[in-house]
């Protein structure tokens, strides 16, 4: 097993404000043993405010070849964090899901051996029988050939901790060696080249703490927490990158995110319901001082007692 990955900074993270609004990038949905160049499916931008901390942690895993754990409170940007990342960069970005019932393999490749059969019963023989033709690679498994084939992309493995204990474990060697065989096809596999570090796809993984992950998948992986907004500032440059454009709002928004989050709270706010609730406000044109009141409260607070609370607090006088 690799247990040490090549320092490469060929490549350096530092998205600007210059990027285009949209873009072409490689078609995730396309053969991607197609030969020449990919085909191309336009993309909109990412808007995404980057800290200083959260773009060194991005380099880290990048220059070293290891998967970028990411925690923090539900809302604050994880999972976007990835699309950012391939816009930025121009890379397809494949996405992995996590349910309950996920298995490491699911990621690497499924084998049909049911349509396999189905096809054998009924004679469908158009061509000679290949394994290969039942063989449907998953997310992890698409960015490992794509890489065998020259070009680098940018992977979602998104809630990990939603799945059991074993999942994480089950992908350890494949983490580490950026490889993997198919069981069904003796001979068939992929590989990231070892002498091509610049084709390592750079690879999110987003943990809410649901369950404790192992400590040997903790060891390959670089980690960052993402906290939620602290300054003024940093909240309404989001606000205002997410198109909330009337200053008086998103003033307003902000005293009520920073006297919500100071509460005791069953469920504070996090960003994602925070933005929901600016950009509604502002399509319904709400007056800056009716946002204390806390109109259209249900987007932004989710337990009936966070709702009851809150709005006692924020309209006593």
């Amino acid at each position: 097993m690799q247990t040490r990955h090549r320092v490469d900074t060929s490549l350096w993270f530092d998205p600007g404000d210059d990027l285009p609004p949209s873009r072409a990038i490689e078609d995730v949905t396309a053969d991607i043993a197609t030969s020449g160049l990919p085909p191309m499916r336009t993309v909109d931008r990412e808007p995404y405010r980057f800290t200083d901390p959260l773009k060194a942690a991005v380099n880290l895993a990048v220059s070293i070849g290891r998967p970028l754990l990411l925690q923090g409170d539900p809302g604050v940007g994880k999972t976007r964090l990835a699309h950012a990342i391939a816009y930025a960069l121009g890379l397809p970005l494949e996405q992995a899901h996590i349910k309950s019932t996920s298995k490491g393999k699911d990621l690497l490749y499924a084998y049909d051996a049911v349509r396999r059969l189905h096809d054998a019963q009924l004679r469908i023989r158009r061509r000679k029988d290949d394994v290969r033709d039942y063989i449907r690679l998953g997310p992890l498994g698409r960015v490992i050939a794509r890489a065998h084939h020259g070009r680098r992309s940018v992977l979602l493995i998104d809630e990990i901790d939603k799945a059991d204990l074993d999942f994480p474990n089950d992908l350890l060697r494949e983490l580490d060696e950026l490889a993997f065989g198919v069981d069904e096809v003796p001979g068939w596999e992929h590989a990231v080249p070892r002498d091509r570090p610049d084709l390592r796809p750079i690879i999110v993984v987003t943990n809410n703490e649901e369950k404790t992950l192992p400590g040997a998948f903790l060891r390959r992986c670089i980690f960052h927490y993402i906290e939620f907004p602290a300054g003024r500032d940093d909240l309404d440059a989001i606000l205002s990158m997410h198109g909330v454009t009337r200053p008086d709002l998103r003033a307003a928004v902000i005293d009520v995110a920073g006297r919500l989050r100071e509460m005791d709270l069953v469920k504070r706010p996090g960003l994602s319901e925070l933005l929901d609730w600016a950009g509604f406000l502002q399509a319904v044109d709400t007056p800056a001082e009716k946002v204390g009141s806390l109109p259209y409260r249900d987007a932004l607070l989710k337990q009936r007692t966070d709702q009851v609370r809150a709005t006692e607090r924020l309209t006593r006088r």
